[in-house]
């Protein structure tokens, strides 16, 4: 499973159920090897975290959030050239807002180290870039870790939590300093986050149980929320004309990952810089 994509067909409707159930497998074994308590520590001496909301906002239009990721269970493995500070330097050189790194091993191929090499290159270069932790969230070990790798947000997904957990887990992100990128997929998880009061919500259009892609999720729930949230739009952004339909929409931000990261280096670069200029040259819908 960890090197091959699944048979969507086969588990559909599973995929989710099945990332999860592994999840509560593997958190409760990281923590017998790396106590919480130890985590705390080394979480309360990263350095602090950088404004996330703030980097989204700092230009007209949608910004941003390039993603470094390996691999995916739909689609197998899709870096075939895989240099994760290397591609998230890239991303930064080129104009990302901020970065999105995904951590989970056995279902994306990632790692938490890759997070913090990237933070430690980042930060030797001087670019001023927040990197956020994609990760399928439940616990609050989760969450100390993410602080400790040096990450300045999270996801959190709605789909998956309950509503004490979604809304101890956000305040706790808050409460060292991160921000959170809170992720529906439909009117009734949006409500969810609403009751919240996230600040920054995501829309997702694939749907996680499926893995079918709709790019009309954004602009279908678009209506539903209110002025002064930040709106980022997830999944299907293939090319320069859905960049700007998504800032057509009222997309403060966009999250790309497998359009970039399935590309040889050499190309990497003039796609990030084209989805950038892309992202500015729309204005957001009123």
């Amino acid at each position: 499973m960890k090197h091959s994509k699944l048979d969507i067909a086969k588990h559909k409707g599973e995929v989710l159920d099945l990332i999860m159930a592994w999840k509560r497998e593997e958190v409760p074994k990281q923590m017998e090897l790396v106590p919480l308590a130890q985590v705390k520590a080394f979480a309360q001496l990263a350095p602090p975290a950088l404004d996330f909301a703030a980097a989204l906002t700092a230009t007209p239009g949608a910004s941003l959030i390039a993603e470094v990721k390996r691999a995916s269970p739909s689609k197998g493995l899709i870096a075939q050239e895989w240099d994760p500070e290397l591609i998230a330097e890239t991303y930064a050189r080129q104009g990302a807002a901020a970065i999105s790194c995904l951590t989970d091993s056995r279902f994306f191929q990632g790692r938490l180290e890759y997070l913090t090499a990237i933070k430690e290159r980042l930060r030797a270069l001087k670019l001023s870039v927040p990197v956020l932790r994609k990760e399928f969230i439940y616990h609050e070990y989760q969450v100390y870790e993410a602080r400790m790798a040096g990450a300045d947000a999270i996801l959190l997904i709605v789909g998956v939590l309950g509503d004490n957990d979604l809304r101890r887990l956000y305040h706790l992100a808050y409460d060292l300093g991160m921000q959170v990128l809170v992720e529906v997929h439909d009117e009734q998880e949006l409500a969810r986050a609403l009751a919240l009061d996230a600040h920054i919500i995501g829309v997702n259009n694939r749907n996680l149980k499926t893995f079918q892609v709709d790019i009309e999720t954004t602009a279908r729930l678009r209506a539903h929320i209110p002025p002064g949230k930040l709106l980022v739009g997830e999944s299907g952004i293939r090319d320069a004309a859905d960049v700007q339909r998504m800032a057509a929409m009222g997309c403060d931000a966009i999250l790309v990952g497998e359009t970039f990261c399935k590309l040889p280096q050499r190309e990497r670069a003039a796609k990030v810089r084209e989805f950038v200029v892309a992202g500015r040259a729309q204005a957001p819908a009123a």
